[in-house]
């Protein structure tokens, strides 16, 4: 049997230890047990799942949760008791964000055991298989295509081409040799090597990198969790000295007692805090990613669950994502005429496959084809790289070659193109098998090939892949098909798999400008031998063009490509660095899961959307009411257990069951935008009629009582007007829940109407308050249609429109016309 060539014949010696390191032997495992007690492992911090401390911690020291401790000491103080009813709202939220946590925590650690990375060590003697923390200083590691390299590490034996783009953000490939040293962090493109890891964990350049940027890495939320840790910090500003000029004008100006100037601006306070939203928005992101695994779907990102559901864009590979893993020969076809027979070529091929280690599909699939014995010793070779798109072996002085058609016959290529083509437009891929008459130098040819042989590489595709393109293209979720392979061979298969454009092909070499990319990626569905520096360069003209981009990928190709797109999806079955590089991890290598990916995605942003607008109606409101009553010297006209009434009812229950519907819409626009948009109306609603309430309570000289209780009931009303608005279409479900809420309002207010301080009204307050629900109705409706107006028109005021004042002009009297639906 051909043997991998030994490219030294001398261990390396390292001056740390008293003998050499020989890395057909590797540490003992008393020196890999001194090494852990020194501490010199491979392990670096934590695993990343949080902690149950942590979980406990983040829900319950919050600021808000602050705020609400200060509160309730300060109604203790007054010994106003029966308004404390928020506290086991608060208690009962913590609990159930802890629980939901906990249980996205056991099924997440679960599913991360299937992801843990491990790799090839040599100890005693032995190739052991070892997690990536479980190495130490000096270890010997084989190192092949696809892995990342996990350590500092120098070469002992064989040589790897390394790719340190993720690094230094060049992609070209490193050619490292014996004694060379390789980073952490960058991975292997083509090759293997045994390497001794000379600096493990917190000293490795991947660590040093990464405890730089770890400020930048936690700041990559989505667009919704920025906006809401936007406006609720904002609140936290805000909150403070409004609760103080309250309270000193209430106390102090207007000589209210103690007791209600307190519990006044608590009522005034809880109402502003948005105490449920960050809540569900944890609970919901976390369910969600907990029935994803379940799905065998990791995310090591929050926020690529909102990015897939706003893709538009999904740059797929073609091997391994639109077609199965599995690869075979499907043909062997001689071009050597009379000078070599089938079988004499069968096995040169057969040597050629043995010196090359199984490092991807195509040659685990010529090594199980051609795997005749034979004692013939390679001299050199080169592994394949998806740059030059070429692999070589010498013995001797024999070269041989195995890549790329276009690549390797050059100017002879239209000779063979005919018989090349008919396996091509099969969907089939071809490789030339052939003699170069020449030297190998820098991995590049310095003279003609002589082709032998074709070899006709099969490669099916997935059973359920139409189905799957199918649904992307009813989501408008444009596809581009973005493959090494030659374009013809990608379009067949892309058409296959029912891909929508997929006779629209291009060969990638013929486009050497940005701006010939930028026309083609508009104009063609499949880009057929791109390279990596290609993919990178596509995704980036994409997201210029305001796409959203989605890049799937399961070879180190992809990668560079991946960590540039919005969000990245890996195929577990490809390589280590691949998975480490996504943000989105298919365990079971299935594509069909992408749909689910997406629902799920679009489930989460949508509903909580619509119940982060019940949550701002109560916080606009307060906020504005606030602010009225700072204006006119008024005091505020409502206590906590009323805002804790109308929570309860039109927002806190209808906004968790809201959050469970199923919700498959695409999602438009910006989230706070959306939010706003809807909350609006309601917030000004209830603003503008008890802002009124209490202008002609004091005109009226009523009683105190009766404007807080006329002041509740409108915005129960104008609560139940904003559900009935976010819930339209009306379904069963939705059905359900409206007057489930609104029974249990009329149920828990009838009954504990003295609890939560509901008096009976006279008359002049009565007349009042009819008169104040049907303004309420009017001015919501009105606002309601003014916004939607607004939000229409807006999507049209883009800086590069805006520019041209004409249009501006014309646009800002559409707006202003009766006519609006013209």
């Amino acid at each position: 049997m051909t043997k991998q060539p030994d490219v030294t014949k001398q261990p390396f010696v390292d001056d740390r230890l008293d003998t050499p390191v020989d890395y057909q032997k590797g540490l003992t495992q008393q020196q890999v047990t001194d090494r852990l007690r020194a501490g010199q492992s491979n392990k670096v911090g934590k695993n990343q799942s949080k902690t149950y401390a942590a979980i406990i911690r983040e829900n319950t020291l919050t600021f808000f949760n602050l705020i609400f401790l200060v509160l309730a000491l300060l109604l203790a103080f007054v010994q106003s008791y029966k308004n404390l009813s928020f506290v086991p709202v608060v208690l009962i939220n913590i609990l159930i964000g802890v629980f939901q946590e906990v249980r996205a925590k056991k099924v997440l650690d679960n599913l991360n055991v299937l992801d843990t990375t491990t790799v090839s060590a040599v100890r005693e003697g032995q190739e052991v298989q070892l997690e990536v923390d479980e190495l130490v200083i000096n270890d010997v590691v084989l190192f092949r295509a696809g892995t990342q390299i996990m350590a500092d590490a120098v070469v002992l034996n064989g040589e790897i081409q390394v790719n340190e783009a993720l690094l230094t953000g060049e992609s070209d490939e490193i050619t490292k040799r014996v004694g060379d040293k390789f980073l952490s962090g960058s991975f292997v493109v083509s090759g293997r090597c045994y390497g001794e890891l000379e600096k493990v964990g917190e000293a490795s350049y991947i660590s040093k990198l990464t405890s730089q940027a770890k400020k930048i890495k936690n700041s990559e939320q989505s667009e919704m969790v920025i906006s809401i840790n936007r406006f609720i910090k904002w609140v936290g500003i805000i909150i403070v000295p409004v609760g103080l000029i309250l309270f000193y004008q209430s106390y102090i100006l207007n000589n209210v007692s103690l007791e209600q100037s307190i519990t006044t601006m608590v009522a005034a306070l809880i109402g502003m805090i948005p105490e449920g939203l960050y809540l569900l928005t944890t609970i919901s992101l976390a369910m969600g990613a907990a029935r994803l695994a379940k799905q065998k779907v990791l995310l090591h990102n929050m926020k690529s669950i909102e990015t897939l559901a706003r893709v538009d864009v999904l740059c797929v590979d073609k091997t391994g994502t639109i077609t199965e893993n599995k690869m075979t020969v499907a043909h062997f076809v001689s071009l050597a005429g009379q000078s070599k027979s089938e079988s004499d070529l069968s096995q040169l091929v057969s040597d050629f496959a043995q010196t090359m280690a199984a490092d991807n599909d195509t040659m685990v699939a010529i090594k199980e084809k051609f795997n005749q014995a034979s004692d013939r010793q390679a001299t050199s070779y080169t592994t394949f790289s998806s740059v030059e798109k070429f692999s070589s072996v010498t013995f001797g002085d024999d070269t041989f070659v195995l890549g790329a058609p276009e690549v390797l016959l050059k100017d002879q290529y239209d000779e063979y193109k005919q018989a090349i083509t008919q396996y091509s437009e099969q969907g089939l891929r071809v490789l030339i098998f052939g003699q170069h008459n020449g030297v190998i130098k820098n991995r590049q040819l310095t003279s003609a090939v002589t082709p032998l042989a074709l070899i006709v590489i099969a490669n099916p595709v997935r059973e359920n892949a139409k189905e799957t393109f199918q649904y992307f293209a009813k989501q408008d979720v444009a596809i581009k098909v973005i493959s090494g392979d030659n374009p013809l061979t990608v379009s067949y298969t892309a058409k296959q798999a029912g891909i929508s454009g997929a006779e629209n092909y291009v060969d990638a070499r013929t486009l050497n400008s940005l701006e010939s990319m930028d026309d083609a990626l508009k104009k063609f569905t499949v880009f057929g031998r791109v390279t990596p520096e290609q993919k990178e360069q596509f995704v980036d003209i994409l997201k210029d063009n305001g796409k959203t981009v989605a890049m799937t990928g399961d070879g180190v190709n992809d990668i560079l490509a991946m960590k540039k797109a919005d969000c990245s999806i890996a195929m577990a079955s490809g390589n280590d660095a691949t998975a480490k590089a996504a943000q989105v991890v298919l365990l079971e290598s299935d594509f069909s899961k992408m749909p689910q990916v997406v629902l799920e995605g679009r489930q989460i942003v949508n509903n909580i959307e619509r119940s982060a607008s019940l949550f701002l109606v109560k916080n606009i409101f307060s906020l504005l009411m606030s602010v009225f009553a700072i204006l006119l010297s008024a005091t505020y006209p409502l206590n906590p257990l009323q805002i804790t009434l109308i929570s309860l009812f039109t927002i806190g229950l209808p906004s968790f069951l809201l959050t469970l519907e199923k919700n498959n819409e695409k999602i438009k626009g910006h989230f706070m935008t959306n939010v706003f948009s809807k909350a609006a109306p309601g917030g000004i609603t209830d603003m503008v009629v008890v802002g009124i309430l209490v202008i002609c309570g004091t005109l009226f000289k009523l009683s105190t009582a009766d404007v807080s209780t006329a002041a509740t009931l409108l915005l129960i009303v104008v609560g139940f007007f904003v559900l009935y608005k976010i819930s339209t279409p009306m379904n069963a479900f939705r059905q359900k829940v409206f007057f489930s809420c609104l029974a249990g309002m009329i149920i828990v207010g009838f009954t504990f109407s003295k609890f939560f301080s509901l008096t009976r009204i006279d008359s002049v307050s009565l007349l009042l308050l009819v008169i104040l629900f049907v303004v309420s109705k009017s001015i919501f409706q009105s606002l309601s249609q003014l916004i939607e107006r607004f939000a229409l028109y807006s999507q049209q005021f883009d800086r590069a429109k805006l520019s041209q004042p004409r249009y501006f002009v014309q646009t800002v009297a559409n707006f202003f016309r009766k006519d609006s639906n013209k």
